[in-house]
């Protein structure tokens, strides 16, 4: 059950923060809240997220396949609207970042049909957004 005033927060390993904080702040236009010389609060579309300097602790491990793509996993993003992830791919493609998974439909003409991509930040952190057309099919099977 959705609560739409709960924010997430996570926290996750970077190898540096000064390419996390070039990375988040200016591609992925981030906001920077607090930070220190061990950590960065960002806000994420309205979601705090917080990088930690942990060397030799990041980046993807895994992946699945899904709808004919090799996700990784671990991942993180935010389900965005359509025109705010059409802007993010913009932005991220005109930044020179190498998509993982470039923006598509996955599931198209089912109850999950949704815009995704996926890429890494300069830790190897995988990252996710997506967008549904009809945010009410979030969950439907």
């Amino acid at each position: 059950m959705a609560d739409t005033d709960t924010l997430f927060h996570l926290a996750f390993p970077v190898h540096d923060l000064a390419a996390a904080r070039d990375f988040y702040g200016e591609v992925l236009g981030c906001p920077e809240g607090r930070s220190s010389d061990r950590w960065i609060d960002f806000d994420l579309f309205g979601h705090q997220i917080v990088a930690h300097l942990a060397p030799g602790r990041s980046g993807a491990e895994a992946s699945n396949p899904v709808d004919n793509h090799d996700v990784p996993v671990p991942h993180f993003g935010v389900i965005l609207s359509p025109a705010q992830f059409e802007e993010l791919a913009a932005r991220v493609k005109g930044a020179g970042v190498r998509f993982v998974i470039e923006p598509y439909v996955r599931f198209k003409g089912e109850p999950g049909e949704q815009s995704t991509m996926f890429f890494l930040d300069p830790s190897g952190n995988a990252l996710e957004f997506k967008a549904f057309a009809d945010r009410s099919r979030l969950f439907a099977k």
